[in-house]
This record gives structure tokens, sequence and C-alpha cells, in this order.
């Protein structure tokens, strides 16, 4: 990088976070991401979005890809997040992302991105049959972040190195454009608690929509009956609960419903073990089926609603990406003129 020490961004305070629209929206999904959006709207400046280009990066079926994205955005609606406050929009409906990632990847180091490990996870033994955009992706995350100079990223483990790469883009780009403090260095807002739910058939993998297995997970769209038979028929172990959390922390399947209640619940997972240790589950699954039930039943509910009237979901998309493009454009105008292009 540069030896220049970066000056610090003086502009207001911004949070951007996008969900793919790959597939049925799950708990982990909701506790680890939608919930939390849903809070930061009434925090900072919020702008939420169906990250739709990056969602091709791997196949996905033209005919079901609207729908996908109506999917995304009636989740982010139906777990609080509410238009009037947080901009809600699909992000191939702002070319201004695809724009400035162009000049982004010119800005970027081949060496950066050889580091980027999820590439390596995503494409597997046959990096050749992937497609480029797989590989460029992380130079289109910093685009959607930096296009409107958003100060504040919500990251998982599996995105920091993309939020690093994110802040050496900015400083690069304001080095050599003799730009100082243009770009902000944007910060991660770590997810906390709920951040990571995992398989309720396996302890040791994260919740996944792409488990065989429904019952793996809980899909936000499962109704009260689903939610309460898997939870109930979650894999477990034959001990009661532990009174520690360093014994929990030993019996994975034991530690994810607790970590379960406990984001559901709004408590700490010491809290729920001192309620709960030393019964069985028996008695904790029902516990745990009848709040699950309480917290999400009514998000399901409300997804199908608006699914149901996709006109009132486009309407919603349509204004937020206008109000994205208000944020958006003046990025990138600026960004063409400290570049050099012709009529900037």
């Amino acid at each position: 990088m540069t030896d220049q020490a970066p000056v610090t961004y003086t502009g207001p305070a911004r949070v951007l976070s996008g969900v793919q629209p790959s597939g049925a929206l799950h708990l982990g999904n909701y506790l680890g991401a939608l919930v939390k959006f849903a809070r930061l709207q009434h925090e900072i400046d919020t702008f939420i979005f169906v990250a739709d280009l990056h969602a091709i990066t791997v196949w996905q079926d033209p005919a079901a890809l609207a729908q996908q994205t109506r999917e995304i955005a009636a989740a982010y609606i139906a777990s609080g997040l509410d238009p009037d406050k947080a901009t809600i929009f699909p992000q191939s409906a702002v070319r201004e992302h695809a724009e400035l990632a162009w000049i982004f990847q010119c800005v970027a180091r081949l060496g950066w991105l050889d580091r980027m490990t999820q590439f390596k996870e995503k494409s597997g033994k046959h990096k050749e049959r992937s497609s480029v955009g797989l590989y460029t992706y992380p130079v289109l995350q910093a685009a959607d972040i930096l296009v409107y100079k958003a100060t504040h990223v919500p990251v998982g483990e599996d995105q920091k190195q993309h939020l690093e790469l994110t802040r050496d883009i900015a400083q690069k780009f304001n080095h050599d454009f003799n730009a100082p403090g243009f770009f902000p260095q944007p910060d991660p807002l770590i997810q906390g608690p709920g951040a990571r739910v995992m398989s309720l058939r396996d302890g040791s993998a994260k919740m996944s929509k792409s488990d065989p297995s429904d019952y793996s997970r809980i899909n936000l769209t499962d109704t009260a009956d689903d939610i309460a038979a898997k939870v109930k028929k979650a894999r477990t172990d034959p001990e009661p609960l532990p009174e520690t959390l360093e014994e929990l922390a030993a019996r994975a399947e034991a530690d994810n419903l607790v970590g379960i209640f406990a984001a559901l619940s709004g408590r700490s997972k010491a809290e729920v073990l001192a309620e709960y240790a030393g019964k069985g589950f028996g008695t904790f699954k029902p516990a745990l089926a009848e709040l699950a039930v309480e917290k999400l039943a009514p998000v399901g509910e409300r997804m199908r609603g608006l699914l149901g009237d996709p006109a009132v979901l486009d309407a919603i998309l349509a204004k937020g990406a206008e109000k994205a493009r208000e944020a958006a454009a003046p990025t990138l105008a600026e960004v063409k003129k400290l570049v050099g292009f012709w009529g900037a």
C-alpha cells in the first residue's frame, strides 16, 4: 500500500449492507442480519439493497430472479425495516454500482484479489470453470459501499477480508488521485449474538439454504406448525443442559439451541442456562419452539402478505432505487472528474 497516512473522512455517517436473492432466507439470516438492519435504521442513515448483481456470479434462473428479489425485499420489511426510514433497493437498478466497480478494478491490485479466501472456497478445485465475476466481486462490494460513502458495514467473519479490501481501495484511490479524505475508511459493525446460527441437524455446520435437508433450518416463510416441528426434531444429545458456558461450548447442538433461544429472547446464553440448567431437552425444546413461533410466525405471515401483492413491493423497490441513485450519482460524478474523464 502507500506510506501516506489517510486523512479522516468528515462526511455524514451511513451504513450499507445487502443480501443476495439466491434462495429462501432462514433463521440465521434473520438473527444475523435482518433484525440488526431494522435496529440500525433508527440510529444511522441506512441503505439496504438486494444484491442481484452479486447473485449472478453463479447461475441464476432468469425466470425466477425478479421474484427472488421481491422475496428478499419482503423479508426486509417483514423483519422490521421501514421503507420510509431505510433506503431499500435492488442493486442492479442503480447503475453507479457497476460503473464505479470498473474504475475500482483499475485501482485494485491483482495480488490483493489473489489473497481473497472466499473465491478459493467457492470455486473449489475447478476455479477455471468459475465466472470472472466470482473472482472480482469483492471489488464490486467495495463499489457498493463507497458509492454511498458508507462509513459502517455490518460484517460476519466471512466478509471481514472483503471490508479490508474496500479500505485498501479507498485509501489507494484517495492517494492516487490526490483526493485526501474523499472516500471514507468504512468500519465494521460486528454482528454480535445470533450472528452465527448452526444447522439444526449438525451443530458443527452453519445453517444454510443449500443444505438438502429442510429440517436443518427454519425458513422465514415456514408456518407456525413447521417451526415447532423443526425445533422439536432438532438434533440434541442425551444429557441435560449444563450449568456453565464452558460445558455448553463442548456440546455443539446444545450450544446452538441455547444460542438461538438467547438471540430470540434478547438474553445472554448465561441467562438462559441460569433458567434451564439441569433440565432435559424434553423441557427446553417445547419452550424454544413456543418462543420461535412467537417471534418468527408473524414474520412469515407478513412476508406472505407482501408477496401476494407484488405491485406494492415493486413500488417500494422503485422508490428506493430512485433515492439510492440520488445519493450515488454525485459520488460517481466526482470520481469521474478526479479520474479525468471527458465531459466530467
